[in-house]
């Protein structure tokens, strides 16, 4: 079982402030990292009048000089919206700032008023995407090269060069991972993992294996989850209703698993979001088994940071213990991504 932190950084106006969101994240990577945990996931959006984080690779940076082992996770990276040169540089020195624990995840976005506000076309995504990784693999080799008529280096030179995924939510963008990528985000729907470990035999590579069985996208442990909802509601909600904006937005409805008649009640009537006692957790664990992906969200939409120590303190005390031993690293290909599985 793989143990994971997630984080979005959102802070909408009736949570805690972006400052303070972003103090505790740090102390809480530190906290992972102690405890054993193997991955930190970083999203990322833009124009989201939350703050939802719009620099991943900052802030795994930060997080890396708090840690020592812990794998930094972009889940996932929106590369049209960069220069691919700038970001070929500066993943590179977040690989060396963190000793070689980035893993790069990458995704195609779908808001068109991001895509707006850099200058991007959104139906140049996926082309953006393949031609920015194929540039990645060349530029991190430290020696000079010419992209589009210009003559570029890329140093200092990533040493590995950090593993590449790539998100998606189709059975193309699986079999697309399968040619291009070093290891696929599928969503959390295990549906989708038939199409890219059957690509990736059929180029021969290695199996990727078995989908990783993920717990619910939003887990919280509590003596009294009753009382923990009444909490939470607030925040879960803000993100619920704010990923079926953006997908109105982008696709004139609601889409995905975010859809609009979002209510308290279906909200904990849904398997995705889950409030549990120690012991459920412990259920829970047991019944996902080995191959699996236990997802901790601790700040979810600007969560107060001491409800937020209060829940991963009860973690520590009366679940982590009884957790199976974590088998290692995460395998690049291993995790479901359960930040926006529509990237």
């Amino acid at each position: 079982m793989k143990l994971e932190l997630t984080y979005d950084m959102r802070a909408p106006d009736f949570g805690s402030s972006a400052r303070e969101l972003y103090r505790v994240a740090l102390d809480q990577a530190a906290w992972a990292d102690d405890l054993g945990f193997d991955t930190i996931g970083l999203g990322e959006h833009h124009c989201s009048p939350d703050g939802y984080n719009p620099s991943p690779l900052i802030l795994a940076a930060a997080m890396g000089a708090r840690t020592r082992r812990i794998a930094l996770r972009t889940s996932v990276l929106l590369a049209p919206l960069y220069d691919p040169i700038k970001l070929a540089e500066d993943a590179a020195v977040t690989q060396l700032a963190t000793d070689g624990r980035l893993i790069l995840g990458l995704g195609g976005g779908y808001r068109p008023v991001e895509f707006e506000s850099f200058g991007r076309r959104l139906e140049d995504r996926w082309r953006s995407v393949g031609e920015t990784i194929s540039l990645l693999r060349v530029a991190w080799s430290g020696e000079p090269f010419e992209w589009q008529g210009r003559r570029c280096r890329v140093t200092p030179k990533p040493d590995p060069p950090p593993p590449i995924l790539l998100g998606g939510g189709s059975p193309a963008a699986a079999r697309r991972a399968a040619r291009i990528a070093d290891g696929w985000f599928p969503p959390l729907d295990p549906r989708l993992w038939p199409p890219y470990r059957e690509e990736c035999l059929k180029l021969g590579k290695p199996d990727p294996g078995e989908y990783a069985t993920p717990s619910p996208v939003f887990l919280w442990i509590s003596k009294d989850p009753e009382r923990a909802w009444e909490r939470l509601m607030p925040h879960v909600l803000h993100q619920l209703r704010s990923y079926s904006e953006w997908t109105q937005e982008a696709f004139g409805r609601p889409a995905g698993p975010y859809a609009d008649a979002i209510t308290a009640e279906t909200v904990q009537r849904s398997s995705a979001y889950r409030v549990l006692t120690p012991e459920g957790a412990l259920e829970l664990a047991e019944a996902l088994g080995d191959h699996s992906v236990f997802f901790l969200n601790p700040l979810l939409s600007g969560i107060d940071p001491e409800t937020s120590w209060e829940m991963l303190r009860l973690y520590e005390r009366e679940v982590h213990p009884h957790l199976r031993p974590r088998a290692g690293r995460e395998k690049a290909h291993a995790a479901p991504n359960p930040q926006d599985p529509l990237d």
